[in-house]
């Protein structure tokens, strides 16, 4: 995209993007961003824009009303009703925007289910009941961005008395929560240990201008943890990873059984997927020695939630986005005008 065009985006979201680029050491992207808030109208061209703040997996998930000449679109972005802000879809039914002329609304999992799990207390619950008595590491296989997830995992931690271990990506993902929560656990509360790959120690180490005093503070005592600390007291632990982590569960192999909660998108380790790391955590989950354990609940809306959204909503029309089921859409919604990609729509 052309630089010049400016990125609307929160200050937490920019803050995302930059971490993700630094630690995959890729350049950090020079468009002109420009920083928005929950509910604070901002004006594009003859665009009226008002960002509505979504209960989504990742943070900062927007939907936008959009207004210009008369007519009201609203696009309803990635979100949920049964995360752990689910106040904000709650919020959403009860003031909704009116008069709405055109919906874009996702349909991730219009056709899917949660699999047993409908929402992230039932995820903490099946953390819990795994790891209560664990002889040997725990591992919770999450995207360092899913900050819901991340808060089940500390919960669950907390009621069986475990210590939570994330690495430095992980940690720096939590330090920026600050801009906008103070109850999302890190380094500095007691039931949290970091541990400093080198490979990630590297990378603080050459952008020191961009992450300040984290080279420090992560290794102050009472921070740090070492691999020594960690493989002495296994079962004293549960440690975030993502799929590209899976190889460092090799070196708890033995004579306990290896606890693997599985908290990311299944599809991830089906056959034909090349995710990193993918590979390794299938053949981890056959291993005898493993306790493989799927937890996981999605970041989308369920179908009973999509029609809420859009019965709440009543546009005129509803344009099915961001779905692999688009047709599907008029079996379960009025007024469905279904698109393909490149087709076009006045009002």
């Amino acid at each position: 995209m052309d630089r010049d065009i400016p990125v609307y985006i929160s200050e937490l979201g920019k803050n995302l993007i930059d971490a993700a680029c630094i630690f995959s050491r890729r350049e950090l992207l020079l468009n002109v961003f420009r920083f928005i808030e929950p509910w604070e109208p901002f004006e594009v061209g003859v665009f009226t824009v008002t960002p509505y703040l979504m209960d989504h997996s990742a943070p900062d998930a927007f939907g936008f009303l959009i207004e210009a000449g008369g007519k009201r679109l609203f696009y309803s972005g990635d979100f949920r009703a049964h995360g752990r802000k689910g106040v904000l879809f709650e919020r959403f039914i009860q003031e909704p925007p009116v008069d709405i002329d055109v919906l874009l609304m996702e349909g991730t999992m219009l056709c899917r289910s949660n699999g047993g799990f409908p929402d992230e207390s039932s995820v903490e619950e099946e953390i819990v009941r795994v790891i209560a008595d664990q002889h040997n590491a725990s591992f919770i296989v999450c995207a360092s961005q899913n900050i819901d997830r991340i808060v089940s995992a500390f919960r669950a931690c907390k009621r069986t008395g475990k210590t939570l271990v994330v690495d430095v990506y992980t940690e720096w993902v939590l330090e920026r929560m600050k801009l906008v929560s103070d109850s999302v656990p890190n380094m500095y509360w007691d039931e949290v240990k970091v541990f400093v790959p080198n490979s990630q120690y590297q990378v603080v180490k050459g952008n020191m201008e961009f992450f300040g005093d984290l080279r420090n503070a992560i290794f102050e005592p009472d921070h740090r943890i070492t691999a020594e600390e960690l493989q002495s007291s296994a079962a004293d632990y549960v440690q975030i990873i993502r799929l590209s982590g899976a190889k460092l569960i090799n070196r708890y192999i033995g004579d306990e059984p290896v606890n693997i909660i599985y908290s990311d998108w299944p599809g991830y380790l089906e056959e034909g997927e090349e995710r990193y790391g993918a590979s390794e955590l299938v053949l981890l989950r056959d291993d005898p020695l493993v306790n493989f354990v799927y937890a996981y609940t999605g970041g989308h809306a369920m179908l009973e939630d999509l029609k809420l959204f859009a019965r709440t909503l009543s546009p005129k029309i509803l344009v099915p986005v961001h779905t692999d089921y688009p047709d599907e859409f008029q079996n379960n919604f009025d007024h469905v005008l279904v698109l393909r990609d490149g087709q076009e729509l006045t009002i």
